[in-house]
């Protein structure tokens, strides 16, 4: 893949063109800084609400399991208690959910028909000559069906009405990872939909295709940028690299200030995933071996990403909830695009949303992921919160409705 190479000590203030430095940010920053940057940010986004709590929704990556989040948020609707998000945040797969999910209820029919399993259908197109040509290729599968799959729904409407509720201060945040710099970037997706145009879509659909473009999987993405009067490449690839959600910088946790902005909020995050995979022998392969050891190290990840946002919650005075997949549903790969794994698994978060079981306290979410470990074969699959109830309180759940089925792992 031909590219300009960046001249490093320029990345900090690049740009792409056309768009002021303000579209993103990059890589650490001190907690001084975040406040400043925050503060002003924060300020427009509780406006929008009208001076309401902020309410903030925070969607992981997970590949196939984005259907999770999906189903969630559709099933949810259902129930009327869905509330509007001055703040959303996507990673990968979440980033892909994030702009709908931002837009709203008016929106979930795309959300729908891009999660439910129609549209994944044939994203996992092998180069040809198999994993040979993938050896000397910069991906094992072809980019064009998921710019195809992100196309679908990044139309000039989207982006007016995008660029239409970032005027009133709400905020869409999704990342990358610069593979460069090794460092996240995250970009105001609001920001650039309101520049308008072709170049704006274009910018607004390469963000999303590398935030979901996993390493060696998908291609990456290069978004010329700008600096000082002289253009470059960026390698931009998977957000979830980096970070498995979108959050706050480390250091919040060590923030010796609150930002008044926030105080009373709600913040909801949606792990497309499990926080620990079910107890189980890991065969003598190398294949199996490398598998199940990069599954802890995210899973290990995602749980301190959790404690860490739990901290900030309890700081600013905010209340934050978490769903994921429980550790008794048979989660396929990421990687798998079987339509009808996904729509199964889209429909269990719709179904266990729609039933007011979902949600859960971070405490208790983190104190069932310590107590679980074991599938139940041939057993209803609990919906996340019955599966915190059981695990961390040792109580009986409720009897899962029918709509519940068995699942044979």
């Amino acid at each position: 893949m031909p590219r300009k190479e960046s001249p490093f000590p320029q990345h900090l203030d690049a740009a792409p063109p056309g768009f002021p430095s303000t579209v993103r940010w990059v890589g650490e920053t001190t907690w001084s800084n975040f406040v400043h940057a925050a503060s002003a940010r924060l300020t427009g986004a509780k406006r929008s609400g009208d001076g309401a709590p902020v309410n903030i929704l925070v969607i992981s990556g997970g590949g196939s399991g984005a259907a999770f989040g999906a189903g969630v948020l559709i099933g949810w609707n259902g129930t009327g208690r869905r509330p509007p998000f001055q703040i959303v945040t996507g990673v990968s797969g979440g980033a892909l959910i994030a702009p709908l999910a931002f837009l709203g209820a008016k929106w979930d029919g795309e959300l729908r028909k891009a999660f439910s399993g129609e549209r994944s259908r044939g994203l996992m197109q092998a180069r040809s000559f198999g994993w040979l040509g993938s050896l000397f290729s910069i991906s094992a599968f072809r980019g064009e069906p998921l710019e195809n799959l992100v196309n679908g729904f990044v139309t000039d409407d989207l982006l007016r009405a995008v660029a239409a509720e970032a005027k009133k201060g709400r905020l869409l945040l999704v990342a990358t990872t610069n593979l460069d710099t090794e460092q996240l970037v995250v970009w105001n997706m609001g920001a650039i939909a309101m520049r308008g145009g072709a170049a704006a879509r274009t910018l607004f659909r390469n963000v999303l295709v590398a935030s979901a473009s996993v390493p060696g999987v998908f291609p990456p993405v290069l978004i010329r940028v700008e600096s000082a009067g002289k253009m470059f490449d960026e390698m931009h690839v998977d957000g979830g690299t980096t970070a498995p959600f979108l959050f706050a910088p480390e250091m919040v946790s060590i923030m010796p200030v609150t930002l008044a902005s926030l105080h009373g909020g709600n913040i909801y995050v949606i792990v497309n995933g499990q926080l620990r995979d079910a107890d189980k022998t890991t065969p003598m392969r190398a294949v199996s071996i490398v598998k199940r050891s990069v599954a802890a190290g995210l899973n290990s990840d995602i749980r301190a990403r959790v404690e860490l946002a739990y901290t900030f919650a309890k700081k600013q005075t905010m209340r934050l909830q978490i769903t994921e997949v429980p550790a008794a549903y048979p989660l396929p790969s990421p990687l798998d695009m079987n339509p009808s794994s996904m729509q199964a698994l889209f429909e269990y978060g719709e179904r266990c949303a729609a039933d007011g079981q979902i949600w859960s306290d971070a405490v208790d979410v983190l104190d069932a992921v310590a107590q679980q470990g074991t599938l139940r074969p041939g057993g209803l699959v609990p919906c996340p919160a019955d599966e915190i109830v059981v695990a961390s309180h040792g109580t009986q759940a409720r009897k899962p409705s029918d709509e519940h089925p068995a699942i044979d792992p």
